[in-house]
């Protein structure tokens, strides 16, 4: 794989297909929960029969994506990695780290900042795995 003018590391033909799901997402809140950072929202992505826990934090410092580690998750960080371009840091969390994400996390981070490296996914098993949100 590599990169496009369009995207960093997505081929464009898919690119055009993620851009042409977003529209179809549907949002519902959530409170934030108890442990919440100040400055982030909490909502559910549902696409077609899947769905994602998002939580969204911006502060100063950047912005910081949490997402269930599952193609709709996978999904909605490329959204975003095509809105801002890459992040400056990637990583995923086992479910046992964070009890928002009991089946695990993807995280998203751009600008300065940790992200959790129980393992370190590459834009590449992004794009793998949000193939399978698609119809």
């Amino acid at each position: 794989m590599s990169d496009s003018a369009d995207g960093p590391g997505i081929p464009t033909s898919l690119l055009e297909r993620l851009r042409s799901a977003e529209p179809r997402i549907e949002w519902r809140s959530l409170p934030g929960s108890p442990r919440a950072r100040r400055g982030s929202t909490t909502r559910i992505a549902h696409l077609f029969q899947e769905e994602a826990r998002v939580v969204r934090t911006e502060t100063s410092g950047g912005l910081e994506l949490r997402v269930d580690a599952g193609p709709v998750g996978a999904l909605l960080l490329l959204l975003e990695v095509d809105r801002r371009g890459p992040p400056t840091a990637l990583g995923a969390s086992d479910g046992r780290r964070d009890p928002e994400f009991p089946s695990g996390a993807l995280v998203a981070r751009w600008g300065a900042g940790p992200v959790p490296t129980d393992s370190r996914p590459r834009l590449a098993d992004l794009v793998d795995l949000a193939r399978y949100a698609l119809p």
